[in-house]
């Protein structure tokens, strides 16, 4: 079973004004991202704005992905859904696509017990064959896992890892302890990476990845080699693109990033709203002073 570890960029999902996934401007993404050196990638994951695409158009981003990665690197195929079955039909979908995991979400739109919650993420993993990344974003979701219920999935044999949104670095060192070597936390953009890292985390889970793959590819080796002095001199530096995308739309801040660069990956998709001329100004500076970062 892969051992996922490293940068893995929260992928964009490219929608025409037609509806139809932009499958070549997906690719083109998913390879220079390769090329930079990135571990993994990740469709549909918040960046990805899976809860605003159908069906057809979730399966086009899952296939664009995995047909452009070619098996270089792993593909983690995020999962969402309130209705366990319908989670369910997804990830096996993604698995017979290609996808080499599942990032499981989920959504609530009414409050759920620990055991619902607990339900939900057990029956993905027990219908699929590669590993499972838990998702926790308490800033997003309706229902969190609580410490005893990922403690308890962690015992899965293919619940390996857990990406944690939450902003409280504590739980993630408390996630660490009670789960030792049965899940690798990875950090969120809501985490300062390089310090996650230095506590045992295995790498990062994160949109802003998509716009500076390559200092963020560096930032991961300096705090696997133990360069914590070169780590955090980096890391002050990025950290500038956590803020601003913190501060503006998730979709919005990486799709204005990627057209600056040159990608055609149009407007997130409505009822979201892209970012205005002024905030594009701001998130165009800000990559232009954190290009070139190593």
């Amino acid at each position: 079973m892969p051992d996922f570890h490293g940068v893995y960029p929260y992928l964009v999902s490219p929608v025409g004004r037609d509806g139809r996934v932009k499958a070549d401007v997906l690719g083109q993404l998913v390879c220079d991202l390769i090329g930079k050196g990135v571990h993994g990638v990740t469709p549909l994951g918040s960046t990805g704005e899976f809860a605003y695409l159908s069906a057809q158009q979730r399966e086009a981003v899952v296939r664009a992905t995995v047909e452009a990665a070619g098996k270089r690197v792993p593909v983690v195929a995020g999962v969402a859904s309130t209705s366990t079955s319908d989670a369910v039909v997804q990830a096996l979908a993604y698995q017979r696509l290609g996808a080499d995991g599942i990032l499981a979400i989920l959504e609530a739109y009414f409050p759920l017990s620990e055991t619902q919650v607990e339900s939900y993420f057990r029956a993905i993993a027990d219908a699929v064959d590669i590993p499972v990344v838990l998702y926790t974003n308490p800033q997003f979701q309706r229902s969190d896992l609580s410490l005893d219920v990922i403690a308890r999935l962690a015992e899965h044999p293919r619940i390996r890892f857990i990406k944690d949104a939450s902003t409280n670095t504590g739980r993630l060192l408390s996630i660490m302890n009670r789960c030792g070597h049965k899940l690798g936390v990875f950090s969120a953009s809501a985490h300062i990476p390089a310090a996650v890292m230095m506590i045992g985390g295995v790498g990062w889970m994160a949109g802003p990845a998509c716009l500076i793959p390559g200092p963020s590819v560096a930032l991961y080796e300096h705090c696997r080699a133990g360069r914590w002095a070169e780590a955090m001199i980096l890391q002050r530096r990025l950290w500038r693109v956590n803020e601003a995308f913190a501060r503006f739309n998730l979709a919005g801040c990486i799709k204005a990033g990627l057209e600056l660069q040159g990608y055609d990956v149009g407007d997130p998709v409505p009822p979201q709203s892209p970012l205005s001329a002024a905030d594009r100004v701001q998130v165009g500076r800000i990559l232009s002073d954190v290009s070139g970062a190593s």
